[in-house]
């Protein structure tokens, strides 16, 4: 996996400009990674699990995170919905789920990498509300320095959101990602790549999945059933699964 840990796939350039003038959107995002454990002969309340793991978060202190409830259909639109616990911080989200299936139960995560879209109406927004500005700057400006005006602001505000965090508007930089229009532009074309927000990034990547794995192994020990056949799916196998054996302790000869 790259360095920073959110390359995403190459996408058709047809369906990309189909998105790009029509606002379709990938919500779901794309699966970077996937962990899934499965216990037999266990119950759990999904709801105290989610609890648990928020507990931990808070305890942790890990910052810039939001915490919510998602519903994904577990077939087409008609069927019923399961609830994931979602993690989101900057464009990465981590969904855990724990859920009852058969006689057992399984716990998940998935890392997903949800892109910054640019579309067509939201240039469109930005060309009329500049025109709109540079319109009401003709009368008492002239034409001429009206224009300069526009051009002006426009370089103004492309140098505000190229320096933000340099100037210490990290509460601005946090705004900016969450607005709709504005954000998904200021994020593809100003905000620059730091190696702090790398480090950060694989620091989330690897602290929450541990953590998640960690809590499903503490609450099925408590009741003395083992968590078993864990399965890991990374960019690089696929659509491959790998098992992984339960690791034995390595003895001192």
């Amino acid at each position: 996996m790259d360095a920073s840990g959110i390359k995403p796939k190459k996408i058709d350039f047809l369906n990309e400009c189909i998105a790009f003038v029509f606002g379709f959107s990938n919500n779901k995002g794309e699966v970077l990674k996937h962990w899934i454990a499965f216990a037999d002969g266990f119950a759990f309340p999904p709801e105290e699990f989610y609890t648990a793991i928020e507990k931990e978060l808070t305890a942790r202190k890990i910052p810039s995170m939001e915490i919510s409830r998602v519903e994904f259909a577990q077939g087409g639109w008609l069927s019923g919905k399961r609830t994931y616990m979602r993690m989101m911080r900057e464009r990465l989200a981590l969904d855990a789920c724990a859920a009852p299936f058969g006689t057992g139960y399984f716990f998940s995560c998935r890392t997903l990498y949800i892109p910054p879209l640019i579309r067509l109406w939201h240039l469109l927004v930005l060309f009329f509300v500049f025109n709109v500005i540079g319109g009401l700057l003709i009368k008492p400006l002239g034409l001429t320095f009206a224009f300069v005006a526009e051009i002006g602001l426009m370089v103004a505000v492309a140098a505000v959101l190229r320096n933000t965090v340099v100037m210490g508007l990290a509460d601005l930089d946090n705004l900016l990602l969450k607005l709709p229009v504005i954000g998904p532009i200021y994020e593809r074309l100003f905000r620059e790549e730091t190696y702090y927000r790398v480090d950060t990034r694989l620091l989330y990547l690897k602290i929450i999945p541990d953590l998640i794995q960690m809590l499903a192994e503490e609450v099925t020990g408590e009741k003395g059933v083992k968590l078993a056949d864990q399965y890991e799916c990374a960019p690089i196998l696929g659509d491959l699964y790998k098992w992984l054996p339960p690791q034995k302790p390595v003895l001192d000869k």
